[in-house]
């Protein structure tokens, strides 16, 4: 056996995590300062750090379905109702095919 109690390896114990976790601090600011620097020398921004993305959107504008009849008012039947349809039946507003 190694003699020590175990009340002693836990104390010891317990000092080897504070003392793993000073070094982790000093650690990531001496990380931080040297990341810090070299974004500094190269001119990289935040955004520069982010991976691509490989999506593409391609959003097309959709024709409006919808005409107030009063106002001009259109709406694609996208989104919410627009109030001067809201509670009405759609149908009284469709926009015919030309």
């Amino acid at each position: 056996m190694s003699g020590k109690s175990y009340a002693e390896l836990v104390a010891e114990l317990a000092e080897l995590d504070r003392q793993i976790a000073a070094a982790r601090v000093r650690a990531r600011k001496e990380a931080m300062a040297q990341i810090s620097a070299l974004m500094f020398e190269f001119d990289i921004r935040p955004n520069d750090l982010r991976r691509p993305r490989n999506i593409k959107y391609t959003v097309q504008p959709t024709r409006p379905r919808y005409r107030d009849p009063a106002t001009g008012a259109t709406w694609t039947g996208r989104g919410h109702k627009p109030a001067w349809i809201a509670g009405k039946d759609k149908r009284l507003f469709l926009i015919e095919d030309e």
